[in-house]
């Protein structure tokens, strides 16, 4: 369903600017920041190419994901979201990096600022913004919520600091029973950093050449406490003592999607784990109940917005290289605003589940077919509805 919006979105604009009188160029060369490398002879390259297709494709994609966080900001504002919510505004990037180097049978796990990638790996804008509001057309029927969303290849968000990260390493090591070469992204902040699950499952992943890519977003802080203050050794991508780490420019696609290239090869090919730290700034506080200026100051986040955001940043590198206009990207940005506050609409105006469906899908093969009530005396029954992803 998401690419469905997607194809709808970049063949509008090519529709309305057609390319064939344009002199555009059908590919460019940038140069990325250095990569620091940590138990690695060699890294990716800082010379990296792109073409007008996936420049399209890159900038949609960090649009789309910008503009439902701003349409989950107003509906939590509204109270219309309920319970936590944590925004990815800032971060895209990392997210529309990674996936772009990831192949169809790879898999990703991420903490709870999951909005964007559960859009990135298949799910509708109206399947993200719906479980936001609790309404049935959400992609987890409204029971998920912020934290718990769900598709192909994608094992959701987790409201436990660090608990996915052991549950990734599951993931990818399930991938490497299985004899595939398929590799599991984990995601985990720099305020997660610092739990023992992730130091204890670095270790096992080293030990048993899991195929598993750790990668830390950090984004200075861990709740309202800056890395300088949490954390002793604040290069994350030597956290892994003698696994092989790469630092990255998190605010920079392009970067990001190199070195994500790098780690899938390196996993892939039977070279066990890697960690990654892609160093980036979130714009919204730790969740919505934080305004985020307590412990930083409004000038320091207008100061990245300004020069380091990777929306703008990036579609100024594509417009001066002639792979798109400014128009063009333009019309994008009018579509994209379009299918989001279309979605916005049915996501407040859809029902919610009917009470007796609380209690389906719970297993995937249930051994018995209640489930207990709030009293002993008066189970409630166990259904089946949808199919249970990703279960084989």
């Amino acid at each position: 369903m998401k690419n469905i919006v997607y194809k709808r979105i970049i063949n509008k604009a090519l529709g309305l600017i057609s390319a064939s009188k344009n002199n555009y160029a059908t590919e460019s060369s940038f140069e990325t920041k250095p990569f620091r490398l940590h138990n690695l002879e060699q890294g990716p390259g800082t010379n990296v190419s792109l073409t007008r297709d996936d420049a399209l494709k890159y900038y949609n994609e960090m649009h789309t994901v910008r503009r439902m966080e701003t349409s989950a900001g107003n509906l939590y504002k509204e109270k219309i979201i309920r319970g936590f919510c944590h925004l990815y505004s800032g971060q895209e990037a990392v997210a529309v990096g990674i996936k772009a180097a990831l192949r169809s049978h790879d898999a990703v796990i991420t903490a709870y600022r999951a909005h964007g990638w559960s859009h990135l790996m298949g799910v509708d804008p109206l399947g993200v913004l719906a479980e936001l509001t609790g309404r049935q057309s959400g992609c987890a029927r409204g029971k998920g919520g912020s934290m718990h969303m769900y598709t192909k290849n994608f094992y959701g968000g987790n409201g436990i600091v660090g608990a996915q990260v052991p549950l990734g390493v599951g993931i990818a090591l399930a991938a490497q029973y299985k004899g595939t070469d398929g590799v599991c992204v984990a995601l985990y902040g720099d305020g997660a950093a610092n739990q023992g699950q992730v130091f204890e499952v670095f270790n096992m992943a080293k030990l048993w050449h899991i195929p598993c890519i750790f990668v830390c977003e950090n984004n200075g802080y861990g709740m309202g406490t800056s890395a300088a203050r949490a954390a002793a050794n604040t290069a994350y991508y030597t956290r892994g003592d003698v696994i092989p780490g790469i630092w990255i420019d998190g605010m920079d696609v392009l970067a990001v999607r190199e070195a994500a290239r790098f780690a899938v090869e390196h996993c892939a090919t039977g070279k066990g784990p890697i960690v990654l730290e892609a160093a980036t700034y979130r714009y919204s506080g730790h969740s919505m109940s934080d305004p985020g200026t307590s412990y930083r100051t409004r000038d320091e986040i207008q100061e990245v917005r300004q020069t380091r955001d990777p929306i703008t940043s990036f579609k100024e590198k594509i417009i001066t290289a002639n792979l798109v206009t400014a128009d063009e990207l333009k019309t994008i940005d009018q579509e994209i605003r379009s299918v989001v506050d279309d979605a916005t609409k049915k996501a407040k105006a859809d029902k919610e589940i009917p009470l007796e469906e609380l209690t389906a899908d719970i297993y995937s093969l249930p051994l018995e077919n209640q489930v207990r009530n709030i009293g002993p005396f008066d189970p409630l029954s166990h259904k089946r509805i949808g199919k249970a992803v990703n279960f084989k």
